[in-house]
């Protein structure tokens, strides 16, 4: 079974006084790429947090949000008396200056730059084992959401190498026509413009079956084979990250299915090359989402 680097997962929970609301979000990335937004209270346990994504995910593009609402209390805040008293000073000074009443000043020190600030208080341990409960909760809707992805990307891949094999099987069919075919036209090409008196045929047939050799595609069949098999034996096992390995794999296809290519000089054979170049760059594009 392969999981989708796609996927989406949520969790909210009251524990205490306290509500908590996770939001994961993940898309397709090389690496692991993550973006976490947290509240205050939580900036202690920050790494402990991202731990516990790295393991869980592995890679891909992420954005985990999370918020608390402490309920029936206020929110902890810091006023910096100091600085207010410093603001309120200058500003008394110049509604002097100016003749202005300052009766109502306050509610607009208040609202100046570092005048509140969050209370730096952190959660204790029994909240934050009650905060990482919510957290696998929404990480374990996530990666449902992924295995559902995946096993639709994996039906996909699957009919695609599966077309590949088949062209693969078309083309063993084909090949020892070609190699007739090209031997007959070489032979009438001598004939026409050397003239069969004056071919040596002992020396010909030495250099058709160079020729014919050079260009068998017997050797890149059977791999092109074997990189299907792998292909199909690393998407049944239990890796739960395979998606560079079936890259890999797809790219050594890519290599055979090319030399194949190069190698034809027969319109049938490129017919079945073109098919499997198809199916195998849509493999590609199914496979760069894949965990």
């Amino acid at each position: 079974m392969i999981k989708s680097m796609t996927g989406f997962g949520r969790a909210e929970q009251i524990i205490g006084d306290t509500t908590f609301l996770v939001e994961i979000k993940t898309l397709n990335g090389k690496q692991l790429e993550l973006q976490l937004k947290l509240p205050a209270l939580l900036k202690p346990y920050e790494f402990d947090i991202r731990s516990i994504l790295q393991e869980q995910l592995l890679r891909g593009t992420v954005d985990c949000y999370i918020s608390l609402k402490q309920n029936g209390t206020a929110k902890p805040v810091n006023l910096n008396t100091e600085l207010i008293r410093s603001y309120y000073k200058q500003i008394a000074e110049l509604a002097n200056d100016l003749n202005i009443d300052t009766q109502s000043v306050l509610a607009a020190l208040l609202r100046l730059p570092e005048v509140v600030t969050p209370s730096t208080d952190m959660l204790d341990e029994k909240s934050f084992n009650g905060f990482k409960q919510v957290l696998l909760k929404a990480l374990e809707e996530l990666n449902k959401h992924r295995e559902e992805e995946g096993a639709s990307i994996e039906k996909d891949l699957v009919n695609r190498i599966s077309r590949i094999e088949k062209q693969e099987e078309e083309i063993l069919k084909l090949e020892p026509k070609r190699k007739e075919k090209i031997r007959q036209e070489i032979v009438a090409l001598l004939n026409e413009y050397v003239g069969k008196e004056h071919t040596d045929g002992n020396r010909l047939e030495q250099e058709l079956i160079y020729y014919i050799e050079k260009i068998d595609i017997h050797e890149e069949q059977i791999r092109l084979r074997q990189h299907c098999e792998y292909f199909f034996e690393v998407l049944k096992g239990n890796d739960p990250g395979k998606g560079k390995k079936l890259s890999f794999i797809l790219q050594e296809m890519g290599r055979e299915i090319n030399t194949t290519g190069s190698k034809a000089y027969d319109a049938s054979i490129q017919k079945c090359v073109v098919k499997m170049k198809d199916e195998l760059e849509k493999a590609k594009e199914q496979v760069l989402n894949v965990l």
